[in-house]
């Protein structure tokens, strides 16, 4: 047991099985990520308390790269330390990275396959339930005063109709927090771990080799150009780009299809669709991009180094932030101005999260989605002729199954896949 009676600590091969259980059924995004590992590692397995949670998924809001990948290798590293981080992070990734490799495979070959679309169509619905879902679980914990709704409510608005940079976002509700901030009577979470800047420089030139030297490496070796055009490219990005996959696509999508010739408009909307309907983080749509990049310069072989290259730069920094910033997370909690930055972040999130939510909504229930700015304000205007009625229905009878008889969410997704493939390659 921990120090808290209420939590426990599990054995590595019992958290083994859930970090696996997790990336696995990892889909729908961040939200919905975080949704589940709230339920697998708060609810149900009690390994962190509330507050555990909420001050590392704040803390790793505040990073570049994917955090709901950065939140499960938190959790990992606080129980069993580096080894435990390194296995919930990897099982985070890989199981999304072996299906994304497979699929990109088969449509550099052959192209867009029917039945691999038809499944994901229903999959991609039930998504939208998953989402739901966590938006209404991720408010309930953190919207607890009328400003964290004020918070919310102007995150969402400043992402959805300003386009307000995300950095921003996160940056004023830091601000904010950080100057209003009052002394609270709750319980704080003790730190569990010593704080050592010698232990974290060290943590970061480690960490800095491992994600460097086998770019210099491919220089060095004389690798095809591609691999090391890749390499310091998603190198790039994984450092300015805070806000997850959707912030990843903004700095993106303009490189890859104009800049640099390496996937069509269409060829990085299909990448898109591959990482929303497959398990992991959406961020792993970096990896498509590096196939289908590789393979139109070398074929299969160079694709599938192309494909690791762009995931080894968009990942293992991931780790460099969490090993160097994990044991600072439990004492800025406890620190009251950086505990109400870290608070108005939270409730920031659910405003984050929400627009996250009806974005993906739009581009799933309807097949054209406009961007229309008028003056300073932006809007997602669909046509309503272009509804997917087939979708419409999938995500009604998910969200009656799951809301009304609280389905698991694999069986859901099962059911919706297998369904969706089938009336849409008879009927659609």
């Amino acid at each position: 047991m921990s120090s808290d009676s209420n939590l426990c600590t599990p054995s590595l091969s019992q958290a083994t099985r859930i970090w696996w259980k997790i990336g696995v059924l990892s889909f729908g995004g961040p939200a919905a990520q975080i949704s589940l590992m709230h339920r697998e590692i708060v609810d149900e397995n009690k390994w962190l308390c509330e507050k555990q949670f909420l001050n590392a998924l704040s803390f790793c809001m505040l990073l570049p790269g994917p955090e709901a990948m950065q939140l499960a290798t938190y959790a990992g590293w606080r129980l069993h330390g580096v080894i435990g981080g390194l296995i919930a992070g990897l099982l985070f990734v890989l199981p999304g990275a072996f299906i994304i490799m497979l699929l990109a495979c088969i449509y550099a070959l052959y192209g867009n396959v029917a039945l691999v679309s038809a499944l994901f169509y229903g999959i991609k619905a039930a998504v939208l339930v998953i989402v739901m879902e966590a938006l209404i679980k991720v408010s309930k914990r953190a919207l607890h005063q009328n400003v964290h709704w004020v918070i919310a409510a102007l995150a969402f608005i400043g992402l959805f109709f300003l386009s307000v940079p995300y950095p921003m976002i996160i940056l004023s509700a830091a601000i904010y927090g950080f100057f209003t901030s009052q002394k609270s009577k709750e319980c704080v979470v003790a730190p569990t771990h010593s704080i050592s800047i010698t232990q974290t420089l060290k943590t970061v030139f480690i960490w800095l080799v491992i994600w460097l030297l086998p770019l210099w490496m491919l220089s060095l070796l004389g690798a095809p150009l591609i691999l090391t055009d890749i390499g310091r490219f998603f190198s790039t990005l994984a450092v300015v780009t805070f806000g997850g996959a959707y912030a990843v696509l903004a700095y993106m999508a303009q490189d890859v299809v104009t800049q640099f010739n390496w996937l069509t408009a269409i060829e990085m909307i299909d990448a898109l669709g591959l990482a929303e309907t497959t398990p992991g983080p959406l961020i792993l749509v970096t990896q498509f991009v590096g196939f289908l990049s590789g393979f139109k310069e070398g074929g299969i072989w160079l694709g599938i180094l192309a494909a690791i290259t762009a995931l080894w730069v968009t990942f293992v920094p991931c780790f460099l932030w969490i090993f160097a910033g994990a044991p600072y997370i439990e004492w800025i909690s406890n620190q009251p101005r950086l505990k109400g930055a870290l608070t108005a972040i939270t409730a920031a999130v659910v405003g984050v999260i929400l627009n996250l939510s009806i974005w993906f909504a739009l581009h799933v229930l309807f097949a054209d989605v406009e961007q229309t700015n008028f003056g300073i304000l932006t809007f997602w205007l669909p046509s309503l002729a272009s509804i997917e009625v087939l979708a419409l229905a999938l995500f009604v009878l998910s969200a009656f199954l799951a809301f009304k008889y609280h389905w698991n969410l694999l069986k859901i997704l099962a059911l919706v896949a297998i369904l969706g493939a089938l009336l849409r390659l008879v009927f659609f």
